[in-house]
């Protein structure tokens, strides 16, 4: 009995600690960047440099579009993700690396138009699934002003 307790409790560590590989950022199911919550440009572009591939540039353009578009807008990493939202209005957008596509979501986009294709458990957040060569940038402009003009979410924080 003693000896299956501390087997059990080997495979627990295992999975709570991953693996640092040379002080680069792990990436978890999908390609994702496992990077530490944070507030402010950093830790977005700690995110955006760890993207595998492809994704990178999307993260690096999708990120240039956001601040482009949208003065004074705030950044920060919560779940391995970047957020950028509009303070005393909440976050308008994040963006989340998967194993094929990146997927960008707009957490009021059901008042967006177009309506974002993607859908789901949450009756108002719509996404896009941007893969390699696809980012319309034009299109992902019009939805950023207009995602940042509404009420957004205030889910983590005060913002």
């Amino acid at each position: 009995m003693a000896e299956m307790a501390s087997k059990k409790s080997t495979k627990v560590s295992k999975k709570t600690a991953p693996a640092n590989h040379g002080g680069q950022p792990v990436l978890l199911s999908g390609g994702n960047p496992q990077i530490t919550k944070g507030d402010g440009d950093a830790p977005v572009q700690a995110y955006i440099a760890a993207m595998p591939g492809w994704k990178s540039d999307v993260g690096r353009r999708l990120d240039d579009l956001i601040v482009n578009t949208v003065p004074n807008v705030r950044k920060a990493v919560r779940w391995n993700s970047p957020f950028y939202g509009i303070e005393n209005k909440g976050w308008f957008v994040s963006y989340h690396v998967f194993t094929r596509y990146v997927k960008v979501t707009f957490f009021n986009g059901r008042l967006l138009r177009p309506v974002p294709p993607g859908s789901g458990k949450d009756k108002d957040s719509r996404w896009i699934d941007v893969y390699e060569g696809e980012l319309d940038e034009d299109r992902i402009a019009e939805w950023m002003r207009q995602a940042a003009a509404l009420p957004g979410w205030r889910g983590f924080d005060t913002l």
